[in-house]
């Protein structure tokens, strides 16, 4: 039996689209990276220093990131924010419902990575504004967006 080269092709085609829905690699890459840093349901405030050191979350310098933002959200509600929310220029959107967040931040000064020390988690509850890439949430804006209405 003789298999032909354009089914060897085809059988990659749908099996590099299957892997990521549908979305480019590079879109799904940045939205699985966004997952890691940034989606959380059940983070407290307690867990700053725990989950940024289990995620493996750093700055690219090999310095600690200073401020990391958790939204406690599951996907659908994360994504619903690139289908459904305001559009604030070509990639970023706000969110029409608000979110709970934990947000840390680290502890004295500039430390090594992975050695990261985080204070206790400050919650807050706020609309989010979210860059999105083929509909997928890829940054998580830290500007605060007041919305009245």
């Amino acid at each position: 039996m003789e298999i032909h080269q354009s089914t060897v092709i085809l059988l990659l085609v749908l099996s590099v689209s299957s892997s990521t829905h549908g979305y480019s690699a590079y879109a799904w890459r940045r939205y699985q990276n966004f997952l890691d840093q940034h989606r959380a349901p059940f983070v407290n405030r307690e867990m700053c220093t725990n989950e940024i050191s289990e995620r493996k979350i750093g700055s690219e310098t090999g310095v600690c990131k200073r401020v990391n933002t958790f939204i406690q959200a599951n996907e659908n509600q994360l994504k619903a924010v690139c289908v459904g929310g305001t559009q604030l220029n070509s990639n970023f959107f706000v969110s029409g419902q608000t979110f709970p967040l934990v947000t840390c931040r680290l502890q004295n000064g500039e430390q090594i990575y992975p050695n990261c020390q985080y204070q206790r988690g400050q919650l807050s509850t706020r609309y989010i504004v979210l860059a999105c890439t083929e509909g997928l949430p890829v940054h998580y804006d830290r500007s605060s967006v007041q919305r009245t209405g």
